[in-house]
């Protein structure tokens, strides 16, 4: 369980002076890389004109990123462990804005392609850095609830920051300037990062595990990469499954290694607590819906209602502003005084009751009365669910493990994304051909019976994003028992017994 000792918390005069000012320099870090998993997104038509990239290989500026990303995150954080997460989050900073210049400047498709996938092997090692030096940066309760609620609002609501700027950047500049943006607010960073952030040592004499690291990040890119080839190749190809043949033998070895090295890439007792683990779950859970559900909404706003990038863009900040009231003003505020699943429960209905709201879309909706009310609900939903996750799962940790159990956060939040636009663009797509063809009976008619087609898509995978997401506050009521106590101070060691690593 997660516990706490008392007199744990640090006293006021032992704050670092400055830990208000590396809050700012590590949301920047985090709004970075949050939000370039989507930034490309409504540049991506322009930038495959550009380079000549085919539709078949277009995926491939975004699933780059993503197996990136999603497949070194354990290795980052414990990489982070060793060598110290000061070091490791400047690094990071330094190699994604290098990656992104990389990535502007392509000239092919190819050379636009590794770039993604270095920013995404740079994202992993800077995400579990920036969110165990949060959570060793802030021991007072109160001051770390408001903490992890300005970081929670920035990680919640990164994809709908990322899709405004990304409109903003093609439409007035280049969309080029979607990659390049990262360099001038990377450098920012890297000063502030210098100048503001301490840290402790990283753990002496430990060692990285080898083995654990081929196992672990392998089985996660085969898995991320056969959810990838899923949509174009159809469930049952031969390579797709293979893929996850092949994910699910090696993180099963991974597993078994792990309980038997000594100086695990993941110690299992992460793992095995109930409350960190329910977090995980809730987490992929959560992020399963809201990540499928923002990519199909986005392609239902441009190619049904015909919405310009930038007003896609703008369609969004409702749904930002809620998010974000809701982890400064209401999680933040009643963190340390409720358990985190009266929070993370409520959030999860609320945001379950926004997607329901969406399914009202017609091909001829408006904006105020069919999508506005669901994204406010999805906003202020996602603000008390993400919040408590970060601040929970990472409480009550050992300094030297807080890297890697911050890393498993993103993993859990990685894959969950990557899992549920794969599954619901399934869901979509294989939906509205079956109304197609259904409804098909007169050739006149296609292109009207082709858009209603696409929002029934849309529809079908909202309920099922829906029951999802309420599977998520399920499994918040019934694995997330903290007490508000648990999660307050910054994290602490654990019982001798538990340390074994």
């Amino acid at each position: 369980m997660i516990a706490l000792r008392a007199g744990e918390p640090a006293a006021a005069e032992d704050a670092d002076p400055r830990r208000w000012w590396g809050l700012v320099v590590i949301a920047m870090a985090q709004l970075m890389v949050v939000l370039d998993a989507t930034i490309v997104n409504i540049a991506l038509p322009s930038a495959q004109h550009d380079l000549g990239i085919s539709d078949g290989n277009r995926q491939w500026v975004v699933t780059a990123y993503t197996l990136g990303f999603g497949g070194l995150l354990l290795l980052g954080g414990r990489v982070a462990d060793l060598v110290g997460r000061k070091r490791t989050f400047v690094i990071g900073l330094i190699g994604f804005a290098g990656a992104s210049a990389i990535g502007g400047a392509a000239t092919t498709s190819g050379m636009l392609f590794g770039a993604r996938a270095l920013q995404g092997s740079f994202a992993a090692v800077l995400a579990p850095s920036a969110l165990s030096l949060l959570t060793i940066t802030f021991t007072d309760p109160r001051e770390r609830g408001k903490a992890f609620g300005v970081y929670g609002a920035v990680a919640g609501s990164g994809s709908a920051i990322g899709f405004l700027a990304g409109g903003l950047l093609t439409q007035y500049l280049d969309w080029r300037w979607c990659l390049y943006v990262n360099v001038p607010v990377a450098i920012v960073a890297v000063v502030g990062a210098l100048t503001v952030l301490r840290d402790r040592p990283g753990h002496a004499g430990a060692r990285l595990d080898v083995l654990g690291v081929l196992l672990g990040c392998g089985g996660l890119v085969a898995l991320v990469y056969g959810f990838s080839e899923a949509q174009p190749r159809g469930w049952a190809d031969p390579v797709v499954l293979a893929l996850f043949a092949v994910g699910a033998v090696l993180l099963a070895v991974f597993v078994w290694w792990q309980s038997r090295v000594p100086r695990p890439l993941l110690p299992l007792h992460i793992l095995q607590d109930r409350i960190r683990a329910g977090c995980f779950l809730t987490m992929s859970l959560a992020v399963f819906s809201v990540f499928g559900v923002s990519l199909l909404l986005t392609f239902c706003l441009q190619v049904v209602l015909g919405y310009s990038p930038l007003r896609t863009g703008l369609g969004y900040l409702p749904m930002t502003l809620a998010s974000v009231v809701a982890s400064t003003q209401i999680s933040a505020r009643l963190l340390p005084r409720v358990a985190p699943r009266m929070l993370m429960a409520p959030g999860t209905m609320l945001t379950a009751t926004g997607m329901a709201l969406l399914t009202r879309i017609t091909v001829d909706s408006a904006y105020a009365t069919e999508i506005l009310p669901g994204l406010v609900l999805m906003g202020l939903g996602m603000g008390l669910t993400f919040m408590p996750i970060y601040a929970t799962a990472t409480a009550g940790v050992a300094p030297h493990e807080s890297g890697v159990t911050s890393a498993a956060v993103s993993t859990s939040q990685q894959v969950g994304g990557s899992v549920g636009t794969a599954l619901l663009n399934t869901l979509a797509t294989t939906s509205g051909t079956a109304y197609l063809a259904a409804h098909l009976h007169d050739p006149a008619e296609r292109a009207t019976v082709v858009r209603q087609g696409t929002v029934h898509g849309f529809t079908v995978a909202l309920w099922w994003a829906a029951g999802v997401m309420l599977l998520a506050g399920l499994a918040a009521i019934l694995m997330v028992e903290a007490k508000p106590a648990a999660h307050g101070p910054a994290p602490v060691a654990l019982p001798q017994d538990a340390r074994r690593c």
